[in-house]
């Protein structure tokens, strides 16, 4: 048995949680700008491949952190660790001008293990929302007078899922999940400008807090197909906002305003549902097919210029191994590829900001002997339209999973 790889997992994960609770760097989307930011999909190793699908994914040698009810399937003496890094190269195109700008950050920790018989757990830190946003020359008009000054505005920030997955194994073919998260993080927005000969930076940060609960199901209706559900309950995000503006004179800054915290409406998040199905076929193949819907009208939210709308997004993925149980090397390298579409859940001047992306992924094996497996997948995507003030956002994303099996209790067999 070995403690130190889970103890020092462990302990990378609790100090990451100020890191990735700020979010920092992982977008530099202009859809950003709209409620707690854009909704990251990256997942955890395999499905990033596969075009984020895998609710119906039937997987016990790494972690699917896409349906609670897997981890029932978590094997006995096995400990799965999966750290992952993202970069991001978005580029904008509108009316006017085209702009370009890299990103990269850690993108999820995450560990999984068996409790007793028929019982796994496991837990993941991920981004659950991005911001970062630059709005450049904004125009605003100055009360009681014809004139008007520019401002520069920048936003930075997100939320994180710090998600406990509990999956168990009513029978041989069902399995029932269960998850509870807790979604954090800070959005800082800070806005400067120049009226005659003072310049001026005004300073909001709002902190968002609250917990969420998701339940999850597979059947495997043959042991070839399987079919998965899921359910993210709704609930409403907490928020407190600390503003403050600073003058600047002659270089000289002067604090003209710092309010307390004050509290701030709630964020209402959408009742979410997903269905899956997985097949493997021909020996070598495995294809995975999601539905998931967001209602998020119901949630009676509205943005300035923009209202919320119902989200549906379409995911399917396909995976290619010739030989998982080979001793060679290249008979057990996965290959993969998948597609996602996403309706968006945001209507501007009443078009809908959808987005699509097609994957393509590569798992390496990593020694013998266990189900360790470096996973590496690219994703190309696009998102918006060029018309009236929207931006049409193309965007490369390259993520790299370490994914580890380590075992325990297990005895060594010696000569």
């Amino acid at each position: 048995m070995n403690k130190l790889p889970f103890c020092a997992l462990f302990l990378t994960l609790l100090s990451a949680i100020p890191v990735l609770g700020q979010s920092e760097g992982l977008t530099s989307s202009p859809y950003s700008l709209y409620g707690l930011g854009v909704i990251n999909q990256t997942s955890i190793g395999r499905t990033n491949g596969m075009g984020y699908s895998g609710i119906a994914l039937k997987s016990d040698t790494e972690i699917n952190n896409l349906n609670p009810a897997n981890f029932a399937l978590t094997r006995q003496n096995s400990f799965f660790y999966d750290v992952g890094i993202r970069g991001k190269h978005n580029s904008y195109s509108n009316r006017i001008n085209d702009e370009a700008k890299t990103t990269f950050n850690f993108s999820n920790l995450a560990l999984a293990f068996r409790i007793v018989d028929k019982l796994g757990a496991g837990i993941a830190l991920v981004p659950y929302t991005d911001v970062g946003y630059t709005l450049v020359g904004v125009k605003t008009n100055i009360e009681g007078s014809e004139e008007s000054f520019e401002s520069n505005v920048n936003g930075l920030g997100g939320m994180s899922d710090l998600k406990f997955n509990l999956g168990y194994g009513i029978t041989d073919n069902l399995r029932f999940g269960a998850s509870f998260s807790i979604l954090f993080g800070k959005i800082e927005e800070e806005e400067s400008f120049q009226v005659y000969s003072s310049a001026l930076v005004s300073t909001e940060n709002t902190n968002y807090s609250g917990a969420r609960v998701g339940l999850g199901l597979q059947y495997d209706l043959t042991n070839k197909i399987t079919i998965g559900s899921t359910v993210q309950l709704p609930t409403s995000l907490k928020g407190n906002v600390r503003r403050s503006v600073i003058k600047s004179l002659d270089g000289v800054e002067i604090e003209v305003e710092e309010d307390e915290s004050d509290t701030v409406a709630d964020f209402n998040m959408p009742l979410e549902l997903g269905v899956g199905l997985s097949t493997n076929f021909l020996k070598s193949f495995t294809l995975n097919a999601d539905y998931k819907k967001n209602y998020w009208s119901d949630t009676g939210q509205t943005e300035n210029i923009g209202t919320y709308v119902d989200q549906d997004i379409y995911a399917v993925g396909l995976e290619f191994v010739r030989n998982t149980a080979s001793y060679k090397f290249n008979q057990r390298i996965r290959y993969r590829t998948g597609f996602n579409y996403d309706t968006g859940y945001l209507s501007i001047n009443d078009e809908k900001i959808d987005g699509y992306n097609f994957t393509a992924g590569i798992g390496l094996p990593i020694g013998r002997g266990n189900n360790s497996m470096l996973n590496l997948s690219y994703s190309y995507g696009s998102t918006g339209l060029i018309e009236n003030i929207l931006v049409k956002e193309n965007y490369h994303v390259l993520t790299l999973n370490l994914s580890l099996e380590d075992l325990w209790f297990k005895k060594r067999k010696t000569d």
